[in-house]
């Protein structure tokens, strides 16, 4: 499944390159196009979770994003390891680096993600569903960089 979707994506990546005449390569590449495709599935179980905790079993909206970023957190975690960023390695000590640094900077966008929802849902009263999406943009931005630079680091990044 997993060399399914990076074929997909490869040639998705290709395909672009090739009808824009490779003026986005730079941007448009194997790395970016697998963070969106995972990121958007990551988002959608987020959403999804959310949003049926909140409507569903009518639990809080800080209740219902808590339970959502645990569930998407832990999928993207293992998409991010082995689709986006291609690290091979399940020696402990490296896993536990990765997934150590990894929950911290998905921490830090839980807590931004938690303060949004309460700005602008508890204390706004803006509807969750839209407010779940506009969060999950900056989150998905913030995350890719955390990612990038900090849980699953190249030397050459």
């Amino acid at each position: 499944m997993i060399r399914f979707l990076k074929n997909i994506i490869e040639g998705s990546c290709r395909i672009f390159n090739q009808l824009t005449g490779h003026k986005f390569e730079k941007i448009v590449h194997y790395e970016t196009v697998s963070y969106l495709i995972c990121g958007v599935l990551t988002t959608i179980i987020n959403y999804v979770v959310r949003v049926g905790c909140f409507y569903e079993f009518h639990l809080s909206s800080t209740m219902s994003t808590s339970i959502a970023w645990l569930v998407a957190v832990l999928f993207a975690f293992f998409v991010n390891k082995l689709i986006v960023f291609e690290s091979v390695t399940w020696q402990g000590k490296v896993v536990w680096k990765e997934f150590y640094t990894f929950m911290i900077a998905r921490l830090l966008s839980l807590g931004f993600d938690l303060g949004f929802i309460y700005v602008t849902v508890d204390l706004c009263k803006l509807a969750m569903w839209l407010m779940s999406i506009l969060s999950n943009i900056f989150v998905m931005i913030m995350n890719y960089f955390a990612s990038k630079f900090i849980s699953f680091k190249k030397e050459n990044n």
